[in-house]
């Protein structure tokens, strides 16, 4: 049901976020309670920017995002964005985030290493055939 779908979505954003935190990454508001995350990426070294593009090249997906008082511009930004709904309606449970998590995570603090990034985007395709999109037309 659309209830039990949306417990598993704000469990799933949780444990993303707990998942993130671990690894040393400011969640602003320090969690979430809803289905997504603003992530400032500042501490890590990388704009919004260059995470969104490089994450697309690992075949992951999300936004750049500002974050308070962020200091580069709009088109740039300090921060990101990343929802669990997508990866919810896949399947996905919260034992799923920090396999999740890591894979962001090693594209991010290997952004210029194209052969790591390709690495984690055959780890994503592997991973996600056990979540089919429309798992009725198989």
């Amino acid at each position: 049901s659309f209830k039990i779908y949306q417990q598993h979505v704000k469990e799933n954003a949780q444990k993303m976020a707990a998942c993130f935190v671990e690894k040393g990454y400011h969640l602003i508001s320090g969690g979430t309670e809803n289905h997504l995350m603003l992530i400032d990426l500042r501490n890590k070294n990388i704009t919004g920017k260059k995470a969104q593009e490089t994450l697309d090249r690992a075949h992951i997906t999300l936004n750049k995002n500002s974050v308070p008082f962020d200091d580069k511009s709009p088109f740039v930004t300090s921060g990101m964005r990343v929802g669990v709904p997508a990866i919810t309606t896949r399947g996905l449970k919260a034992e799923h985030m920090q396999t999740v998590v890591d894979m962001i995570d090693t594209v991010l603090m290997n952004a210029d290493d194209e052969k790591i990034i390709s690495s984690v985007k055959e780890q994503v395709k592997s991973f996600m055939l056990q979540f089919p999109l429309y798992p009725e037309l198989s």
